[in-house]
């Protein structure tokens, strides 16, 4: 992983956690959440970020700071296949 590289997946992780620090309690969010809010432009050129998004969200799921869901209901990180959700632990 380059040094560029890195400072974007950290930078996702914080987004992660900004974005579900403003939101109620209960709620969750997209990996595209914290990919546009991490990507500088007005393109589609967030959707690059996607995968590094979901990665930043197993790590952070791994450290045990958020859920990853699938229909609502918590799943392994590395058992999630197709759209997920984030949320905080409960």
């Amino acid at each position: 992983m380059t040094d560029r590289e890195g400072r974007t997946e950290r930078r996702l992780e914080r987004a992660i956690l900004d974005l579900l620090e403003r939101r109620g309690p209960e709620a969750s969010i997209c990996p595209s959440d914290a990919a546009r809010a991490v990507h500088e432009g007005d393109d589609d050129g967030w959707r690059a970020l996607m995968e590094p998004a979901r990665r930043a969200a197993r790590r952070l799921a791994t450290a045990g700071e958020v859920e990853i869901t699938q229909g609502g209901r918590p799943v392994e990180s590395t058992e999630a296949r197709g759209p997920i959700r984030i949320r905080r632990c409960r």
